[in-house]
């Protein structure tokens, strides 16, 4: 089992910070979702992997019913609680690759920012049966990545990380969290659905800027699934030091996002 999974139970114990510090996504994304597969009212889709609720309302909004698949509990009642007055919406407690769904009922299944959580050679078959013939599967996920501007300040967080993140995680390359997700990446990861009988493949990208000050920024990093699994010995200095440096270089840090979009089809029957 991989780092990710193991972390998985981590967002649960953060639900109220979750759901409050991240981002919801663009409504170009929902524009070029919804021309891809049209959902309404009439429509069941299946959200995997809600976690806060930041992708669920415009799907809700077209009248599509929605059931969510939660591993968290605390996150599962959290949404419970968000979108009590929409009777189209239940959750299910528990894994996906476990949960009792019915087969080829549903026009869309989608996953925002959870879907690596499971096995690929689980996660995709099980999403090709829920279908219906002609349904859709969506991944999207976001890619936070520094905005320019302040190489100072960025210098100093990485020292921060050099002396905290690096030595409690010696497997992880500090490269990698410098560069900015591609549309290569993208692209490979879209064809990833081809393998499973998907047909259809697109992808696209989006990008947004946010600037949070040092204490948003410390509730984000506390949303993260390997910045919670450190011990909090190590991790509250750590995130001590963050909010430190943020603040000596002005109290605030601007984020790049950068959102990729997966989009699949289940063929019609007799075209596979």
């Amino acid at each position: 089992m991989g780092s990710e999974a193991k972390n998985a139970w981590t967002f649960n114990t953060v639900a109220a910070s979750y759901e409050k510090i991240r981002p919801g996504y663009p409504d170009e994304l929902y524009r070029a979702l919804f021309a891809y597969q049209p959902v309404h009212a009439g429509s069941r889709a299946v959200e995997v992997g809600i976690g806060g609720g930041q992708a669920t309302p415009p799907v809700l909004e077209t009248g599509c019913a929605v059931t969510a698949v939660e591993y968290g509990d605390q996150l599962a009642q959290v949404c419970r609680e968000k979108f009590r007055a929409c009777p189209g919406f239940s959750v299910l407690t528990g894994r996906f690759e476990e949960a009792g769904l019915p087969e080829g009922a549903f026009d869309l299944v989608y996953s925002a920012s959870a879907f690596h959580w499971i096995p690929e050679e689980l996660g995709y078959p099980k999403v090709f049966r829920l279908l219906k013939a002609g349904g859709a599967f969506a991944r999207f996920a976001n890619h936070p990545f520094r905005a320019e501007g302040n190489p100072a300040l960025y210098e100093d967080i990485d020292r921060v990380y050099a002396k905290y993140y690096y030595p409690y995680y010696p497997e992880k390359q500090p490269a990698r969290s410098h560069r900015a997700y591609t549309e290569e990446q993208a692209a490979e990861r879209a064809r990833i659905a081809e393998k499973y009988g998907f047909t259809d493949l697109r992808w696209a990208l989006f990008f947004r800027t946010r600037t949070l000050s040092a204490g948003e920024y410390r509730l984000l990093l506390g949303t993260y699934s390997d910045h919670i699994a450190m011990e909090p010995g190590v991790r509250e200095p750590f995130f001590d030091s963050i909010e430190e440096v943020i603040n000596r270089h002005g109290g605030a840090i601007s984020i790049r996002d950068t959102i990729d979009l997966q989009l699949a089809r289940k063929p019609q029957a007799g075209l596979r």
